[in-house]
C-alpha cells in the first residue's frame, strides 16, 4: 500500500474531487481527516469509509477561518496521532467580473481558495515536521493560467495558490514536498456552477468537453489517482511542481 500508516487531512472533501481523494487514499492504507461545511454529507462519507474498514473522521466548518484549521489539525492529532499529508481541496467560485463582484464575495473566494491553504500550511507544516517529513498536494485549477468570463476572484486565487506552493517547496524542502494539481474541466457540481457564467450553461459544458483533445470531461477519479501519485513516494523527486491534469485543454 502506497500510504500505509499515513495520516491525511483533506479539506473540501464531502463531495467531488475531495471525496474521491479520501476514498483513494484510504484504499492505499491512509487514515483520513475530512472536512467541509455540510455536516450531514461529511458524516455520510465517514460512515462509508468506516464500513469499508478504513479509519476516518470529520470536522465541520469554514476553512476560510484560522480557527477551523486549528480544530482540523488538533482532531487529526487526537484521533490518528499526527499528520503526514495535507490536501487543501476546498473551493469557491463567487462568480463575477472585477467591476461586478461585491467586495465581500471577492473576500469569500480568496478566503476559501487561498487563505485557507495558508492557514492549513501555517499550522500543519510544524506538525508534519514532527514526523520527519510530509507531503502537500494542493488542488488548484488551470484557471491559474488563463482567464474565464466572470471568474475574476477564482482565477486570481488559483494563480496565487501556485505561487504559494512553490514558496513552500523553497522554504521547507527536503522535509516537506509540496506540489499542486491544476485540473481542467472535471465533472463536478463546481463545474456545473461555473458554467452559469455563460449564456447557455449546458452548451458551455458540452463545448469544453468537445474542444479538449481527449474529447471528454475529467472524472473525480482522474484527479484522485494523480493526487495519490503526488502524495506517495512514487513522486519522491517531484517538488514545487504544478501538474496540469486537463485532458490536453492547455495544449489544445
Amino acid at each position: 500500500m502506497k500510504l500505509k500508516n499515513k495520516v491525511a487531512v483533506i479539506t473540501g472533501s464531502t463531495s467531488g474531487m475531495g471525496k474521491a481523494i479520501a476514498r483513494r487514499f484510504c484504499s492505499e492504507g491512509a487514515a483520513v481527516l475530512i472536512s467541509g461545511r455540510n455536516c450531514e454529507r461529511g458524516l455520510e462519507v465517514v460512515e462509508e469509509l468506516e464500513r469499508a474498514g478504513h479509519q476516518a473522521a470529520f470536522v465541520a466548518g469554514d476553512v476560510g477561518l484560522l480557527e477551523t484549521n486549528r480544530i482540523i489539525l488538533d482532531t487529526a492529532k487526537k484521533r490518528f496521532g499526527g499528520v503526514d499529508i495535507l490536501v487543501p481541496c476546498a473551493g469557491a467560485l463567487n462568480l463575477g467580473t472585477i467591476t461586478d463582484i461585491a467586495p465581500e464575495q471577492w473576500k469569500r473566494a480568496i478566503d476559501t481558495n487561498l487563505n485557507s491553504c495558508f492557514y492549513l500550511f501555517h499550522l500543519g507544516i510544524p506538525e508534519m515536521r514532527k514526523r520527519d517529513k510530509g507531503t502537500i498536494v494542493a488542488i488548484g485549477s488551470i484557471a491559474a493560467y488563463r482567464g474565464f468570463p466572470g471568474h475574476a476572484a477564482y482565477c486570481a486565487s488559483k494563480g496565487a495558490l501556485v505561487s504559494l506552493i512553490r514558496q513552500v517547496a523553497i522554504d521547507y524542502s527536503p522535509e516537506i514536498r509540496a506540489n499542486i494539481l491544476c485540473p481542467g474541466p472535471v465533472d463536478t457540481p463546481l463545474l456545473r456552477d461555473s458554467a452559469h457564467a455563460f449564456p447557455d450553461p449546458a452548451k458551455a459544458i458540452a463545448n469544453v468537453a468537445e474542444r479538449a483533445p481527449m474529447k471528454r470531461l475529467g472524472t473525480v477519479d482522474d484527479i484522485a489517482k494523480a493526487a495519490l501519485f503526488l502524495a506517495s513516494d512514487d513522486s519522491a523527486w517531484i517538488d514545487g511542481a504544478a501538474l496540469d491534469i486537463d485532458g490536453g485543454v492547455m495544449v489544445g
